[in-house]
């Protein structure tokens, strides 16, 4: 199991290189051609919704981003530290707003991706997305 692992400033002009190297990673990781894009996407909308939430919370900590290279399949988690509501607690008014375009992020990534898992605590939440990969060609002599 190989694992690449970036780290970085909670900026927007970061999410676009998390995204190259996302899907150079994916590439070389042997995910489908035709999917690329998809990981692309997926990655740049999970960064920029990690990007979000630690602006509006004024978290310095970086975004993480864990790229991880198994047998058959490819993952990339992303986590932020920003403290999210657990249940039974209730959201302020300004909130809403910010859970409600939390919420739409979480569906343009669940709509570009199979295999998703959300999770979210008080102490921040991970995103992690998971793609089948193919076997490289065996050459025979």
């Amino acid at each position: 199991m190989a694992t690449v692992e970036l780290r970085f400033s909670a900026l927007p002009e970061h999410v676009r290189t998390a995204r190259l190297v996302a899907a150079a990673v994916a590439r070389r990781a042997g995910v489908d051609e035709a999917v690329l894009d998809e990981v692309r996407l997926a990655v740049g909308e999970a960064c920029s919704r990690a990007v979000g939430l630690h602006q509006i919370g004024g978290i310095s900590a970086p975004v993480k981003v864990l790229l991880i290279e198994e047998e058959k399949q490819f993952s990339i988690e992303v986590g932020d530290e920003a403290p999210h509501a657990v249940a039974g607690q209730g959201a302020s008014g300004d909130a809403d707003g910010e859970a409600d375009e939390d919420e739409m992020g979480l569906a343009v990534i669940s709509g570009l991706v199979d295999d998703v898992e959300v999770s979210a605590g008080e102490h921040g939440g991970l995103i992690k997305m998971t793609w089948p990969t193919t076997p490289p060609p065996t050459i025979l002599v």
